[in-house]
């Protein structure tokens, strides 16, 4: 019981088509909360980001979510869960930090990301997994001055959902074969993210090096 539960959280982008037609509008408070804790939270950068968004996009685009409901919620979602976790880096990030169970190298390797970068690291990080959820606890913790952290946050959570979410739209729209959609021979219903986790995985792939390129040439 507890594998299959640590399962469902660690691959959730691969069992949302299930939890969809189980459960039906739960999928909205199932992905919000998702978005929200990967980003708002320190003790959460395991949970799925970029592959997330795009299966969402996918979903959207066979009528399982509303892609006008679904993004800009999921947007929000980004963009709050950033601002919290800039708050507790802000408030509680001398005692974070030395907690026990606090990652350290995660914070060192976005220390070094914010040095290089600026506050457009902000935008950047949220193509970059791991340095994605620790980005805003960084920025809260080194007292970035917030109305400009503000401003970055705004910008990446709308950039970042936004072009997953489109990208997975896009190639969810594409038509298949109905022998194939419904398991061909094999008699295996085949799930949505079936026909679009090669792509999704090439999709992020190039996200994340144009972030890193980006990030080098600055």
């Amino acid at each position: 019981m507890i594998s299959q539960l640590l399962d469902f959280v660690l691959h959730v982008d691969k069992h949302l088509q299930v939890f969809a037609q189980d459960h039906g509008t739960l999928i909205y408070a199932l992905l919000f909360a998702i978005v929200f804790c990967e980003t708002g939270l320190v003790i959460m950068p395991f949970l799925p980001g970029d592959s997330l968004l795009f299966a969402v996009g996918a979903l959207a685009a066979q009528n399982f979510v509303r892609i006008e409901y679904i993004i800009p919620m999921l947007m929000c979602a980004a963009i709050i869960g950033d601002n919290l976790n800039y708050w507790i880096g802000r408030k509680a990030g001398g005692w974070i930090v030395n907690q026990r169970w606090f990652k350290r190298d995660y914070l060192a390797k976005t220390e070094a990301f914010f040095v290089k970068h600026g506050g457009k690291a902000i935008i950047l990080a949220r193509f970059v997994p791991i340095v994605r959820t620790f980005a805003p606890f960084t920025a809260g913790f080194g007292r970035m001055d917030y109305r400009r952290f503000l401003g970055y946050s705004l910008g990446g959570g709308l950039l970042w959902v936004l072009s997953f979410t489109i990208a997975g739209y896009f190639l969810g729209s594409i038509p298949i074969s109905e022998p194939l959609r419904e398991g061909g021979d094999t008699g295996r219903p085949i799930m949505l993210t079936d026909t679009t986790s090669l792509a999704a995985k090439a999709f992020i792939s190039v996200a994340e090096r144009t972030a890193a390129q980006v990030s080098i040439q600055s």
